[in-house]
């Protein structure tokens, strides 16, 4: 017989011992990895790397096995705020920490990790030599050190998140999904296209995400490959004006962020037990709105000032800066012209972003055309290459790698992609004005508990969406699902309807009536 009387529940329970034994051995192979730093030249071989990955996959089926074998399928969060890895103590801020520490030697001390650029690798980066050679021909670099531990996180915490939500038919389709995308589009093709002789590529990325996808140095990479390279060309633009904009439609933004992008994949995999973390309040929202949008605008000006330096000396009738001009001018004018026009549809714009947005783009359209009558070589007035040197710097490494992910304990799983993803802020703003997708709620069931709000890792307070009964349209959604997963009651639902113009914005409530019971919108 339970002797506990207590109202509060039972106090937090201890791990069992082989979620235990798991994390164990998941320092152990990291501790493993790491001591390479210091043994200096290696004669590595499979076995190396094979013990690896074995050990963390050890690691996972432990940890898997104590904490959700033989138990009832549902959510498991038990304890978040009471376990110091999830609840920012001293575990998360030492993960932090050194997550931080490696993207830091990642991006710019690789030599550190064992880099060699005239002779063989040594330390942590010899270990992975043979994998990559037996994959493209050549010597790893760091970032196929840092791609297949990307791949082998994403893959082993995706099977640990699939046992977690075993119940739920949506979320293991979407993470095998994130999972086919990285293993086979992010790291094996394009490493086989290196043996090849063919140019790096990932057909899953998308500018702006990509923001170097339309450099000088890509293009003529690309354009100088031959048919494959040509079609990848064409394949980049086509996912901007063609494929993005027709799945977005559909579907949301969550067939990108959620399905198929590998920073949502790590997001939501390895990086689902913090997705607590992310900040509710109306102050964070303020500032994620501003932030994103303002990155979106810099990597576009930014890829406008590339191209203008890169087809300044072009003679070609059709790709100079005349026609660079112009179609930036039609396509900047045409948006803030729809925003203007199109009024019902864009009345939940705030007013001041308008204005800011209209300023901004006249701006970049009139420097378009200055640049273009006077002559001038760096549209910007700095050379385009030392602006995409600070942005590679400020958002392609420092936000989106160092912050992004070092900051996973201690701000949630997805800062990136809330802050600071260009991609995002993109497909965002397609699915808030222009998207069948939205999640729909039954207020009348709802019992106020919070889980949604809790676990929204991108820091929307749904359980407001869901007191009022009122449809969740936020551009800021990647409809990941686990809202509605963690929902008692059954109050939430993804699912594709009408128009956004269409989608309801009024409190709505069951009307029982002697001839039955009727929704009153």
């Amino acid at each position: 017989m339970d002797s506990n009387l207590s109202i509060t529940g039972p106090a937090a329970s201890t791990l069992s011992f082989w979620e235990k034994l798991g994390l164990g051995l998941a320092a152990i192979a990291t501790l493993y990895l790491f001591s390479f730093m210091w043994v200096g030249s290696i004669i590595s071989n499979f076995g190396d790397i094979s013990l690896l990955i074995l050990l963390y996959a050890m690691a996972t089926a432990s940890y898997i096995y104590g904490a959700y074998i033989g138990k009832s399928a549902g959510i498991k969060n038990d304890q978040n705020y009471f376990r110091s890895l999830t609840s920012r103590g001293a575990l998360a801020w030492a993960l932090g920490i050194f997550l931080t520490g490696f993207y830091v030697l990642l991006y710019w001390y690789p030599s550190t990790l064992g880099l060699v650029k005239n002779g063989p690798n040594t330390g942590i980066i010899a270990v992975f030599d043979p994998l990559s050679r037996f994959l493209k021909g050549q010597p790893a670099s760091q970032w196929f050190m840092y791609g297949t531990l990307y791949t082998v996180a994403i893959l082993f915490m995706g099977v640990k998140f699939m046992y977690k939500y075993r119940h739920n038919s949506y979320h293991l389709i979407r993470t095998t999904s994130v999972m086919f995308f990285q293993l086979a589009f992010a790291f094996l093709i394009p490493e086989i296209l290196q043996r090849l002789n063919q140019p790096y590529f990932d057909f899953k990325m998308i500018w702006p995400l990509d923001y170097y996808a339309f450099f000088d140095w890509r293009i003529e990479e690309l354009t100088s490959s031959g048919q494959l390279g040509i079609f990848m060309l064409v394949w980049s633009v086509a996912l901007i004006l063609i494929v993005t904009p027709i799945l977005t439609y559909f579907f949301g933004k969550r067939w990108y962020c959620s399905w198929v992008c590998g920073c949502g994949g790590l997001a939501e995999t390895a990086g689902d037990p913090f997705r607590h973390l992310s900040d509710k309040s109306l102050r964070a929202w303020q500032i994620e709105r501003w932030m994103i949008h303002a990155v979106l605008f810099i990597v576009t000006a930014m890829t406008i000032a590339v191209l203008h330096s890169y087809l300044y000396d072009s003679s070609d009738p059709i790709f100079n800066t005349t026609s660079l001009s112009i179609l930036f001018s039609v396509i900047l004018g045409g948006i803030v012209a729809w925003i203007y026009i199109d009024k019902e549809r864009f009345k939940s714009l705030d007013p001041i972003a308008k204005k800011v947005g209209l300023v901004l783009c006249s701006v970049l359209i009139l420097l378009m055309w200055e640049a273009q009558f006077t002559g001038r070589y760096n549209l910007l007035f700095f050379p385009a290459h030392q602006i995409r040197s600070w942005y590679g710097f400020l958002i392609g490494a420092t936000f989106s790698g160092v912050i992004g992910v070092g900051f996973y304990p201690l701000m949630g799983n997805r800062v990136w992609c809330r802050f600071g993803c260009p991609m995002a802020a993109i497909l965002g703003i397609q699915q808030k004005f222009f998207s069948k997708f939205r999640i729909t709620t039954n207020g009348n069931q709802c019992i106020s508990c919070g889980n949604c709000s809790t676990y929204c890792e991108m820091g929307i307070d749904v359980k407001w969406y869901a007191q009022r009964g009122q449809d969740i349209v936020r551009a800021s959604c990647v409809g990941c699902g686990i809202c509605s997963a963690v929902c008692p009651r059954g109050v939430l639902r993804l699912e594709n309807g009408p128009d956004t113009s269409q989608k309801a914005t009024e409190i709505r409530s069951l009307q029982i009536e002697p001839s039955g019971v009727k929704l009153d919108v």
